[in-house]
């Protein structure tokens, strides 16, 4: 029996609730069912865990922890990897302005992202990266290999299917003889707008059809020349204030998930009450409810293909060509500081203000692990004299 240690307003436990009747009725994938079973056992003895006790001898508080599931599209295990990721990237900043640029993909192709989402997530990474490219080679716009950190989003704040990739794009980039070479707008803006979205159009047609061709898959006329015609979405935001914004911007979206717990407000009646922003009413906050089941299922639209990956580094940020970056960070002035990797305690000690070994009891004593125990398998004693020598009592990774 999982023993539950979150709140009713948790996607864990709509998930715990209501897995069965959502399974019956809309039988969703394996790895769907795998990821929803994780969550649902985040945190819980289903997943094993640890027993601390504090080292100071007029306290002696107990606290009885359970694992993380660590999959990511929990809403839970994120908080430590988005500031280890995080670290990494203030590495790789240059002194010069920053753009944030969104592709968003036309919702008319959502069933065939519902049915190949590998391929049709795969085809927006690779024609919003080839867009940037076209116009960043292009010695009327810069004539330079620029970079991107490019990052897929495939929810909308109601929970539908809205796929679309946001980019960090440095205002720049390194030319065949090897100088910084910034954008003709002065850092007013990337490239033109218009013609950015007329050159992603176009790339993305070309290799949506051949995927079709190789795929043995039609489209129908009607639907070819309506998407022929429609504008596509390319959305550039102002410009960043300096390399502190895009760090700020890189932590908030760089591991969301499709909803985090606090949007969800109520779990009654095998309903589910959840705040979202209309950005079609001037990004009012509404509440919208759902059936237990049809919340799951939209929820399940954003799991992501095994090993997928949702963040990727293109041109001079890509990690093959590092040694080319850290020569421009040189001659930009920038030094860079082999920093070592924090471990999850570290992070949350100096990053989340919380103190995962300092006793919440007594404010004063370090907690020491004394057991561990596993789902399915008896507990292991880490030590059973801590009166007599606390400094034996190592705690071990969790």
């Amino acid at each position: 029996m999982v023993k539950a240690t979150f709140e009713k307003q948790e996607l864990a436990y709509i998930i715990q609730k209501h897995l069965a009747s959502f399974t019956e009725k809309h039988q969703p994938l394996k790895h769907h069912l795998g990821v929803l079973n994780a969550i649902g056992k985040c945190r819980t003895s289903a997943l094993g865990g640890h027993v601390d006790k504090c080292n100071n001898s007029t306290c002696n508080h107990i606290r009885i922890s359970y694992n993380s599931c660590r999959n990511r599209h929990c809403p839970k295990c994120q908080t430590t990897n988005k500031e280890k990721w995080i670290d990494a990237r203030v590495q790789d900043l240059l002194p010069i302005t920053y753009f944030h640029v969104v592709f968003t993909m036309p919702h008319e192709l959502n069933t065939y992202c519902m049915h190949y989402p590998k391929e049709m997530y795969n085809i927006l990474f690779a024609v919003s990266k080839q867009t940037i490219e076209t116009f960043g080679n292009d010695p009327k716009h810069l004539g330079a290999q620029m970079g991107m950190v490019s990052v897929l989003h495939t929810w909308g704040q109601n929970l539908s299917l809205h796929p679309h990739v946001h980019m960090i794009v440095p205002g720049g980039g390194i030319t065949q003889a090897r100088y910084w070479k910034n954008t003709k707008s002065n850092g007013k803006y990337l490239f033109p707008i218009k013609a950015m979205s007329i050159v992603y159009k176009n790339k993305f047609m070309d290799m949506f059809k051949q995927f079709l061709s190789n795929n043995n898959l039609t489209i129908d006329v009607p639907l070819r020349k309506h998407l022929y015609n429609l504008n596509w979405v390319v959305y550039a935001k102002q410009p960043f204030a300096g390399p502190a914004q895009v760090v700020e911007y890189l932590g908030r979206y760089s591991h969301k998930v499709a909803i985090s717990n606090h949007r969800i407000k109520e779990v009654e009646n095998g309903k589910v009450l959840f705040g979202y922003k209309d950005y079609a009413d001037q990004s009012k906050q509404k509440l919208m409810t759902l059936n237990a089941e049809e919340f799951l299922r939209r929820f399940c639209l954003h799991i992501l293909p095994p090993k997928f990956m949702k963040i990727r580094h293109y041109g001079i940020l890509a990690s093959r060509v590092k040694p080319k970056l850290r020569m421009q960070q040189m001659q930009m002035g920038v030094l860079v500081q082999n920093i070592q990797r924090a471990n999850w305690k570290e992070i949350s000690k100096t990053k989340l203000n919380f103190d995962v070994d300092k006793c919440p009891c007594c404010k004063t004593g370090t907690l020491i692990r004394i057991m561990s125990f596993s789902a399915n398998a008896p507990p292991v004693f880490i030590a059973t004299n801590q009166e007599s020598n606390n400094n034996n009592l190592l705690p071990k990774n969790n």
